[in-house]
């Protein structure tokens, strides 16, 4: 494990009154958030034995109590963003079904405006997408400059599910590759690295982006499941499928664990959020999102043009003499 048990994860937070947009990127003081979020990025020696599905030294209670400010320290710097148009934000949520990636973006984008905050789901290709590459769809979702997008499932999944099934890159119809054994033996690592020069892209022409893999047990999925079965109002959410794919779960694992190996660079690196409890899981990833934009020092709301500024009280005798 590499989590310390000496480490406190009691984290402390001090309540600053924030004046001004520099206040809202700089003034945020979490003690230990720099430490603790250091233990949840993955290195290339990822092992996903290494992390924990559940710590236990952060309350439910806590972090659900914490969050509501967290987000709304999140969305103000959003505003400031959209002033400032040179940045925009994307979220890559990955994790196994019943991971709670909907929720999750449900309670942690609550108190943004909603023209702030773009959420894009990927499921099955679609047959214009199968026309394109596979990273074509992902591309034209991106953010624009001063607005967040989160990717619901993301373009890992065409090293996560079509590595599982491997038959679905025959739809792609890419030349040479008729059927499954045509599929050559680096297809996966050239892959990877085809995403992390798309990311390395999108990351030099202004995104921040930020990768989050839900680390859900196989027990708690059990359980979630289970609850979808037991509760008439959570039936719609289950699927047969869902046991399909769960059949497969070292699969799954191994896959992940290879693709964040790859991918996980100083850039973009990966971070491994313990997921069996959902408040917990969506405090310690809006803290991570805001203690990486804090990073942006030069994130500020743009001077008025000197010849607007001069003229201020002008304008305002104007309004004020107005009849």
């Amino acid at each position: 494990m590499i989590f310390d048990d000496n480490f406190d994860y009691q984290l402390i937070y001090f309540n600053i009154k924030l004046a001004t947009a520099k206040q809202i990127m700089s003034k945020y003081s979490f003690v230990y958030m720099s430490k603790f979020q250091k233990q949840l990025k993955a290195g290339s020696k990822f092992q996903l034995k290494d992390f924990p599905t559940h710590i236990d030294k952060i309350s439910p209670e806590e972090a659900k109590k914490e969050l509501k400010q967290v987000r709304k320290d999140i969305a103000n710097i959003q505003e400031v963003m959209y002033a400032h148009n040179k940045y925009s934000v994307l979220i890559c949520l990955q994790g196994m079904d019943t991971a709670g990636k909907d929720s999750l973006i449900r309670e942690v984008f609550k108190d943004f405006n909603a023209r702030g905050v773009v959420v894009q789901s990927y499921k099955t290709p679609s047959f214009k997408e199968l026309q394109h590459d596979y990273l074509w769809r992902h591309y034209i979702a991106l953010p624009e400059r001063g607005k967040f997008t989160v990717f619901n499932r993301t373009h890992y999944e065409n090293v996560l599910v079509t590595r599982v099934h491997p038959e679905y890159i025959l739809q792609e119809n890419i030349p040479g590759i008729t059927k499954v054994k045509d599929i050559p033996k680096d297809f996966w690592k050239s892959r990877y690295q085809q995403i992390n020069n798309f990311e390395h892209h999108i990351c030099q022409n202004g995104t921040i982006l930020l990768k989050f893999y839900l680390h859900l047990s196989k027990s708690e999925q059990k359980s979630r499941l289970l609850r979808r079965l037991d509760k008439e109002d959570h039936n719609w959410k289950f699927s047969p499928g869902d046991l399909k794919e769960r059949r497969r779960w070292n699969e799954y694992m191994s896959y992940y664990q290879e693709a964040i190996q790859h991918t996980s660079k100083q850039q973009t690196p990966w971070y491994i959020i313990p997921a069996d409890n959902k408040e917990i899981c969506r405090y310690l990833v809006a803290q991570v999102i805001l203690e990486e934009l804090k990073k942006y020092k030069d994130i500020t709301y743009p001077d008025l043009p000197p010849d607007i500024e001069k003229h201020i009280a002008l304008y305002r005798k104007e309004l004020e003499n107005e009849k």
